[in-house]
C-alpha cells in the first residue's frame, strides 16, 4: 500500500467560532515555537527544546537547553531554564543528579522528563486567572533517578522522582515512586510482570511506572467540603505504564487516593477501564490481562 506524497501543513482546521483562540507553543525542530491561530509565526527561542515548553506573563518560556544522549539515558533533559522573550536564560535548574555515564565527563542534569508546574497556579504556566510566578517562587520538577529495588525486580529501575527546588535551586522536597511500591495495589499476577520485565530500555532500566503528569490540586470543592485527602497542597499524577492515578499528601508523602491499576473491583471502575484501556500504553499490570 502507498503512500501519499503531499501533506497538508500548517493549520489545516481553525473555526473561529467554536475554537478557543489564542496562542500556542511547542517544541519544534528549529526550537520553542510559538504560534497563532492561523499558524503565524509570533516567537522562536531557537534551539530551546521542550519536553514540554510553557508560557509564562511577561513572555517567558520555560524549557531546555539538551537532552541526555547515548544508550544510558532515557527522555532524560539535561537542565530546565526558564527565557525571556529575546532568549536571555533568567533561571535555570540542573542539579538533580551528578550523572557520570561511562565514556563521558560527570556532568550535572535535571533529568526532568514531561512535566513540572511553576508556582502561582495548578498547571504552571499562564491561563487567564492563573498567575505563575516569574521572578521567584518553587518549581514541581518530575525527574528520574535509577534505583534497585528488589521488591518490584531484580532489574536496575528508572524510577520517577518528584522534587520541589527553590528559586536558587534548593530541593526542598522530594518524592520516589519505588518507595510507596505496596501502596499501589498491584496483584501477584503483576507483581510477577514487572519483575520479569519492569519495561526495560537497554541499560536505561526498566521504566515500571512512567509517569507523564503532575499538579497541585490547588482549591477544589471536595477539600472545602471537608476531605483531607484532597488538601490543595496535595500532588496528583498519572503513571502510563501501570495505569493509575493517584494522589500524593504533600505532608506525609503517601498515596492518599487512586484508580487502578485494577479497575475490576467496582462497577463503576469498569466502567472507566474502557476509556484506560483506549490510551497508548506498551503493557498495563491488569491481572486479567497480564499473562500476554
Amino acid at each position: 500500500m502507498g503512500f501519499p506524497s503531499v501533506f497538508p501543513t500548517g493549520v489545516t482546521v481553525y473555526n473561529k467560532d467554536k475554537a478557543y483562540n489564542g496562542y500556542t507553543i511547542y517544541p519544534s525542530a528549529k526550537g520553542a515555537l510559538l504560534v497563532d491561530m492561523n499558524g503565524n509565526e509570533v516567537n522562536l527561542w531557537a534551539g530551546l527544546g521542550g519536553f514540554p515548553n510553557k508560557i509564562l506573563p511577561g513572555g517567558y518560556v520555560l524549557g531546555t537547553t539538551g537532552a541526555r544522549t547515548g544508550k544510558y539515558a532515557y527522555q532524560d533533559q539535561l537542565d530546565l531554564i526558564q527565557a525571556d522573550w529575546d532568549g536571555n536564560i533568567v533561571w535555570k535548574f540542573d542539579h538533580t543528579e551528578l550523572v557520570a555515564d561511562p565514556g563521558k565527563e560527570p556532568t550535572w542534569q535535571a533529568r526532568q522528563h514531561h512535566d513540572f508546574q511553576r508556582e502561582g497556579n495548578t498547571v504552571g504556566y499562564y491561563y487567564p486567572g492563573g498567575e505563575p510566578k516569574t521572578d521567584g517562587g518553587n518549581t514541581i520538577i518530575l525527574t528520574h533517578e535509577n534505583v534497585y529495588n528488589h521488591d518490584i525486580s531484580d532489574k536496575q529501575l528508572i524510577d520517577d522522582k518528584i522534587i520541589e527546588v527553590d528559586w536558587e535551586g534548593n530541593i526542598l522536597w522530594s518524592w520516589r515512586a519505588s518507595d510507596h511500591f505496596d501502596e499501589f495495589d498491584f496483584d501477584e499476577a503483576a507483581k510477577n510482570v514487572l519483575f520479569r520485565n519492569p519495561g526495560l530500555h537497554e541499560e536505561a532500566g526498566g521504566d515500571w511506572m512512567h509517569i507523564n503528569c503532575v499538579s497541585v490540586l490547588g482549591e477544589n470543592k471536595w477539600y472545602d467540603a471537608g476531605d483531607e485527602r484532597f488538601h490543595p497542597d496535595n500532588l496528583i499524577f498519572d503513571a502510563r505504564n501501570s495505569n493509575i492515578l493517584a494522589i500524593i499528601s504533600k505532608k506525609t508523602g503517601n498515596i492518599v487516593w487512586q484508580i487502578g491499576p485494577d479497575f475490576s473491583k467496582t462497577k463503576e471502575l469498569r466502567k472507566l477501564e474502557t476509556w484506560m484501556d483506549n490510551r497508548t500504553a506498551p503493557f498495563t499490570f491488569d491481572s486479567q490481562r497480564s499473562s500476554g
